[in-house]
């Protein structure tokens, strides 16, 4: 089974209709096609959990205006407002992502946190289609996976071969 990707952030609702400016997410290009499959997240009450593109129209780099089958006024589209879209890694095409940048070797480093510190040692890491994962095993046992994320690195110190991180809370709750 293939796995979810976030693929834009609704930003704001743009016109009467339901239209809502959409950016491309995690740094990917945008990925919106009409007919594509999406699942909103955080879920909203009494707002569609699924969505189906209808149009997505370019308006700047990364950004679109885009309609969906299921929200057709202005207070639907305001309902859905900051969701996330995800979409099955099969139905987008991340070709896109071929030219990306090498991943680091850091297996065997140790992950410091600045609140919690310790954290383990890098196991390996994996690519994913909108970002690599750091699996990190941890002393007392089991692994956690921490997104390699620009904003999360602190310091790295290749001599002693330590990463230091600031990790958001709650991300080594087990």
């Amino acid at each position: 089974m293939r796995g979810w990707i976030d693929i834009a952030t609704l930003a704001k609702p743009k016109n009467l209709k339901g239209g809502l400016v959409a950016r491309g997410a995690s740094g990917l290009p945008f990925l919106l096609y009409p007919g594509l499959k999406l699942a909103l997240v955080p879920p909203v009450t009494d707002a569609p959990r699924t969505v189906t593109v209808a149009s997505a129209e370019d308006r700047a780099d990364n950004e679109a205006l885009v309609f969906f089958e299921e929200v057709t006024d202005l207070t639907g589209a305001e309902a859905i407002a900051g969701c996330h879209c995800l979409a099955r890694e099969d139905a987008v095409d991340l070709s896109v992502l071929e030219d990306a940048e090498e991943l680091p070797d850091w297996e065997g480093w140790t992950v410091y946190d600045q609140a919690a510190g310790l954290v383990g040692t890098v196991r390996s890491i994996d690519e994913r289609a909108t970002q690599p994962l750091i699996t990190v095993e941890r002393p007392e046992g089991g692994e956690v996976l921490i997104p390699l994320a620009e904003d999360f690195l602190v310091d790295l110190d290749e001599e002693g071969r330590r990463i230091d991180m600031a990790l958001p809370a709650g991300l080594l709750d087990l």
